[in-house]
This record gives C-alpha cells, structure tokens and sequence, in this order.
C-alpha cells in the first residue's frame, strides 16, 4: 500500500514499510480527535504500548495549577520502533481493543 498523509502539519511518514491495515500510515485507519505528546512507559503487550500523558489542571479553588497524569494504552504499527522512554505523538481513532483507542503516529 502507498503512504498516504494523516492530516497532521509537520509530521513525517515513517521510512519502513508495514503492510498492516491498522497503521495510520500504509494502512485505513482514520485518525480523529485528540493529538497528544505523550512519554513511553511500557512495551510488554503484542504491538501495544503504555504511555504518560501528564498535564496541568487548574484548581479555581486555590488559583493554582496541579500537576496530572493518565496512563493510556495505544498501538504500535510495526512501520514504528518506539521503546520505554521515547516521546511519541499519538492520535486519536476509533476503538481498537477494550482499552486502546490511541495509535502511535511517530517519534516527537
């Protein structure tokens, strides 16, 4: 399959190649929603990974900001070589599993 653009300024299609029909590059899974930079946590499941996503949350109460953070299952195309540690950017698709509804886009 050909590459085909995500629809995200600035964001390079990966140099290998991946015949997998969930890949956002070479596959038809559509990206939508939310784009995230997020830190790699964990590599132990079949083509899925644990990420951070931490953020700032403001408490009106107090007139500060809270640090937060959420863990979020995402996939990894095969076309993407990612390991703990890695800032990546994900995107938003449809649900591909119970808990993952996120997909590795590429490196930050």
């Amino acid at each position: 399959m050909a590459k085909r653009h995500v629809g995200i300024p600035g964001l390079n299609p990966p140099e290998k190649k991946c015949n997998d029909p969930l890949c956002p590059w070479h596959g038809t899974l559509p990206v939508r929603g939310q784009i995230l930079r997020v830190r790699v946590e964990d590599m132990k499941m079949n083509r899925a990974a644990v990420v951070v996503h931490e953020y700032l949350h403001y408490n009106p109460k107090y007139k500060r900001y809270e640090r937060r953070r959420t863990k979020k299952h995402v996939r990894v195309p095969p076309c993407i070589d990612v390991k703990p540690g890695d800032e990546v950017i994900i995107g938003e698709t449809r649900p591909l599993a119970k808990s993952i509804s996120f997909v590795v886009l590429g490196k930050a």
